[in-house]
């Protein structure tokens, strides 16, 4: 049986069952025409297009595995060209014909993926609720009464209706990640410069990204990691030096005081709240930051001069076709006109200054996260009162492109009125795999399903794994905690501190004679039942570890220690004849409590 939502690993798996892409394209058709929101899609690929391709795409690699994303649907948001389908950036009179793929349609389609249409958006990608579009405003998989989340919203509602397995989005401002907030789903915003924007309409040309939604962290990374790629065909391409976090606690910076501004949506609010207590029993470190230089960073988007790049990028057209533009958007674009060369220039020169704060305040953190939006509303009330409302929704989204960040929105689960909320984890450039690990347990953790099916069980195929930093896990017990007489010789050449825990409860330990400074003797001893002993786990590079285990004298070694979660880790461990005569000090839990009571 077909899913609800169309997630890569219960599709591949049904694949591997046998099931055909022909199979599939059907159910893909028959959902698309018993959709009840006709403003998704502003051109759908054929019925028998879709066949072919199909069919094609069998005939060409029959084996389920033989491609990253083989009879895999997607759509693509219709400011990105697709050949075959016309390009609008959701103005009629701008249509084209592209001749070939953008890059990044390309790359899908060689990896097996199948285009189902083009979708609707706000328009020019000018946006954050999607109501600016002469093809209609896509509503919330929740509630039609409210707004989908722009500009890319037809993408977002595409995936969370279970018409496509993952959508392409661009995101400026925030496009590729409010409106995952709104319908329950994963925002992947990559790193500007990662994936090639060739072949994209542009909105503002230096900070656009292309986006994936997905049901789950685990499908948007794999749709990413076919996407991405330097492209010098792309100025603003970029070839990635990948940015480590720590796989253990994480310092999060988190929103305080004055700064935390839902615009009245408590339940929003509470929403994030329960965020961070998630993060926290994930191991997080919480740490209140000063979010006051990011947003007024974010303010420079719309209400400063780089609302002239959006004009820049369509200067001939408007000026022979404003009146074909969406009223809201015609307003903002040729709001560009009020700045100069030397208002560009300020700009820059403010967003560096306020870097510098920037800069202060990620000393003491690993990633932020953040609300994607404080709020929601309805298409009534947007239309209303377009521009204010929409600055809402972008107050925690739109800085994060002007500095280069990587981010990740994933659901935060639903208030008392059925709708969803989101958090975005921002991180470093580059840091786009170091982040999935994290956004996808938290994901995990809020239990709040995959778009519209809010009891879905997120697949564990589609489970991210810590990436390999290429470093070693070591477990000390003694002398080398931290602050004790050893630990320099962790910390110096360079090692980090992933956590402290416990071992399994059949370890004890022994303070070994005649040592200086004193040296602890740990022996596991199975059937013992103790309570286990405090430890810590570091990693350090290979080589460090090469010296660090060359230098430990007898009785000592290094041996698979056992911890209270089950797992396993390399770590100090005693030859049990050295124990013969030596004081036991289980019972005191650990090697720090046995110092302090020499004290």
């Amino acid at each position: 049986m077909i899913p609800a939502i169309l997630d890569l690993a219960s599709l591949k798996a049904l694949y591997t069952a046998g099931l055909s892409p022909l199979d599939l394209v059907e159910e893909v058709i028959a959902r698309r025409k018993a959709s009840d929101d006709p403003a998704i899609f502003i051109s759908e690929t054929p019925d028998e297009d879709l066949r072919a391709a199909a069919k094609a795409l069998v005939e060409k690699a029959p084996e389920p595995n033989s491609l990253p994303l083989w009879g895999i649907p997607f759509a693509v948001k219709d400011n990105i060209d697709a050949a075959g389908l016309p390009t609008t950036a959701a103005c009629p009179a701008f249509a084209y014909q592209p001749e070939k793929d953008a890059i990044v349609v390309a790359r899908l389609k060689a990896a097996g993926a199948l285009v189902i249409g083009k979708t609707n958006l706000d328009q020019f990608a000018t946006g954050l609720n999607g109501t600016r579009s002469p093809y209609g405003a896509p509503r919330s998989v929740f509630d039609k009464a409210y707004v989908s989340g722009g500009s890319s919203s037809g993408s977002a509602v595409s995936v969370a209706a279970g018409l496509a397995s993952f959508a392409l989005g661009t995101d400026t401002a925030g496009s590729g990640r409010v409106p995952a907030a709104f319908n329950n789903l994963v925002g992947i915003k990559p790193t500007p410069g990662l994936v090639p924007n060739v072949g994209v309409v542009p909105a503002c040309r230096s900070v656009d990204v292309v986006t994936v939604f997905a049901a789950t962290v685990g499908d948007g990374v794999a749709v990413r990691k076919v996407m991405e790629g330097y492209d010098a065909a792309d100025p603003f391409s970029r070839k990635a030096t990948p940015a480590t976090l720590p796989a253990q606690g994480l310092r999060i910076g988190v929103l305080a005081g004055a700064e935390r501004e839902f615009f009245g949506n408590a339940a929003v609010e509470a929403l994030y709240d329960a965020a961070i207590e998630r993060a926290k029993s994930l191991g997080a470190t919480i740490v209140p930051f000063d979010y006051a230089p990011f947003r007024q960073a974010a303010e420079l988007l719309y209400n400063g001069p780089w609302v002239a790049e959006r004009l820049a990028a369509v200067k001939d057209f408007i000026a022979t076709n404003a009146d074909d533009f969406d009223p809201t958007v015609r307003t903002i674009i040729e709001g560009a006109k009020a700045y100069s060369a030397v208002d560009a220039f300020e700009g820059r020169y403010r967003l560096e200054a306020l870097g510098q704060l920037v800069k202060a305040e990620w000393q003491n953190l690993d990633i932020l996260m953040l609300p994607t939006s404080p709020t929601t509303y309805t298409v009534a009330d947007m239309q209303a009162d377009p521009i204010a409302k929409n600055g809402h929704f972008g107050r925690y989204t739109n800085f994060a492109n002007l500095y280069g960040y990587a981010a990740i929105a994933v659901p935060a689960g639903f208030g008392e009125n059925g709708l969803p909320a989101g958090v975005t984890l921002v991180g470093p450039g580059f840091s786009d795999d170091a982040l999935a690990a994290f956004a996808d347990a938290m994901h995990r953790a809020c239990a709040s399903g995959m778009g519209k099916d809010k009891a879905a069980n997120l697949p564990e195929a589609s489970k991210v794994a810590q990436p390999d930093d290429g470093l070693v896990t070591i477990m000390v017990v003694g002398a080398h905690l931290t602050g004790m007489p050893l630990n320099h010789e962790l910390t110096g050449p360079g090692g980090t501190l992933l956590k402290t825990c416990r071992t399994a409860g059949d370890y004890r330990l022994y303070v070994l004679p005649n040592t200086t400074p004193p040296k602890p003797g740990l022996i596991r001893e199975p059937g013992f039942a103790g309570l286990g002993l405090e430890v810590e786990v570091w990693k350090v590079t290979p080589e460090a570890f090469g010296r660090f285990v060359q230098n430990i004298p007898a009785p000592l070694g290094i041996g698979k220690v056992t911890l209270d979660d089950g797992s396993q880790v390399s770590g100090f461990l005693c030859e049990p004849y050295a124990i013969q005569g030596a004081q036991e000090v289980t019972a005191l839990g650990g090697w720090r409590a046995y110092i302090a009571s020499r004290k």
